[in-house]
């Protein structure tokens, strides 16, 4: 049991020592307001310890009972009565910073007054026990201090000479309560602002949610059409190129085939790459039994690039699209995003030529500047296929691509006919 007692003990001695919230850092006019509280405490004080230095009173305990009540006289009195006025009042001008130990020495030099003139650092006192009370962040401390510091103080006096006259009894109650009553009507109507901005916060944390679900969802839906559109696109045609061909022609029909093939695997790579970077899967293991699961290294391999173009240009070309590509300037490498970027640029508008421009020639030219990347796609133009107008999906998300990194999209017929395609990219000076 003394054991227990003891450990309780320490435990308390450690809350109390330790803050329940951050120290108070008063602002410059609290600051200000307090230096100039105590100044006008110290002077206050100070001037009714002078007038009350060596007086004697006649107070009437009684009908016809009179009582001589002398104040400390002399130089030292004086002294002691200065001193006690300085020391209390002058001590208010920290009241916001040390709120506790204010308390402390203005309870202490409370004490050490004359029961004869209490007042004169009474008032002090009940500022202190005020300002302990709100800004002390040592909030055990401060509720076992309160009371004792009260107790004391208020034992002190005695029927002769009372801390407080007995006509301002009534005030000190009044007080008290219109304060009370004043500081209930602001806490109700702080109650009411925390509620409203809490209703708020939450309606625009809402808002927030929703809006970042219809981001995921659009970036979702660019990634895929991205992926999807361009190998299926060219699948498509070389299949039905097959298919034509197939009677007249089996070995070229065989080819064809072969590269729908290799359609396919690079499509199932991508979106597997895609699924991945969404789903954040750590296993990376194929459950459709396809054909891309026997090459594991695809798995790792990163998203594409411009050092890729080559072997996109060339699947374009085996779908029967004759595609030149240019490349100029001195090629270096880029951030990752940007070359993805770049190549969904390429590979969005060469898909769009397949698709809508059957029988046109294309020309690819990408060009290292010093200050941007210039990328562009033209087209001769040619018979519009079966696939018609598309729904400009693609375009759209190109666009968003390009803004990530401060870049613009144009695009329209050019006056020679076909098509044009042109991206332009900021680069960082190197």
């Amino acid at each position: 049991m003394p054991g227990r007692l003891r450990d309780a003990a320490r435990r308390t001695v450690r809350d109390a020592a330790v803050a329940s919230g951050p120290p108070p850092r008063p602002t410059r006019r609290a600051r200000l307001s307090d230096a100039l509280i105590a100044l006008v405490f110290t002077v206050a004080t100070v001037h009714y310890g002078i007038d009350n230095t060596g007086v004697v009173v006649l107070r009437e305990i009684a009908p016809g009972v009179e009582v001589v009540l002398a104040r400390p006289a002399g130089p030292g009195g004086l002294v002691l009565m200065v001193t006690l006025a300085v020391v209390a009042s002058g001590a208010l001008a920290l009241r916001r910073r040390y709120p506790l130990a204010v308390m402390c020495v203005v309870t202490a030099a409370t004490l050490a007054t004359p029961h004869s003139v209490l007042r004169l650092t009474f008032y002090a006192f009940v500022v202190a026990v005020y300002s302990a009370a709100v800004y002390s962040p040592y909030r055990v401390a401060t509720l076992a201090a309160l009371p004792v510091s009260v107790l004391l103080v208020g034992t002190a006096g005695n029927s002769l000479t009372p801390i407080v006259p007995n006509e301002y009894i009534a005030l000190l109650i009044l007080v008290p309560m219109a304060v009370a009553a004043v500081g209930l009507r602001t806490w109700k109507l702080r109650t009411a602002e925390g509620r409203t901005l809490l209703s708020a916060l939450e309606r625009e944390q809402a808002d927030a949610l929703r809006r970042a679900v219809e981001q995921e969802r659009a970036r979702i839906a660019r990634e895929l059409h991205d992926v999807v559109t361009h190998n299926v696109s060219v699948m498509i045609i070389q299949a039905g190129a097959a298919r034509k061909i197939m009677p007249t022609s089996p070995e070229r029909a065989g080819e064809a085939l072969l590269a729908v093939e290799a359609g396919g695997r690079a499509a199932m790579t991508e979106l597997r790459h895609v699924m991945g970077l969404l789903t954040m899967a750590a296993d990376g293991g194929d459950t459709d039994g396809g054909p891309a699961a026997a090459d594991p290294a695809a798995e790792l391999a990163p998203q594409p690039g411009l050092d890729q173009l080559e072997a996109l240009v060339g699947r374009v070309r085996d779908a029967g699209l004759p595609v030149g590509l240019t490349v100029t300037g001195r090629p270096r490498p880029l951030p990752p995003g940007l070359e993805l970027a770049a190549y969904r640029v390429v590979q969005e508008a060469l898909t769009n030529t397949v698709k809508h421009a059957s029988g046109a020639t294309a020309d690819v030219k990408v060009d290292y500047g010093p200050e941007r990347l210039r990328v562009e796609v033209t087209d001769s133009g040619g018979r519009p296929a079966a696939a018609g107008a598309g729904s400009g999906r693609g375009l759209i998300g190109l666009r968003e691509r390009l803004a990530v990194h401060d870049g613009t999209l144009a695009n329209g017929p050019r006056l020679t006919g076909g098509y044009r395609v042109r991206a332009l990219i900021p680069l960082e000076t190197l």
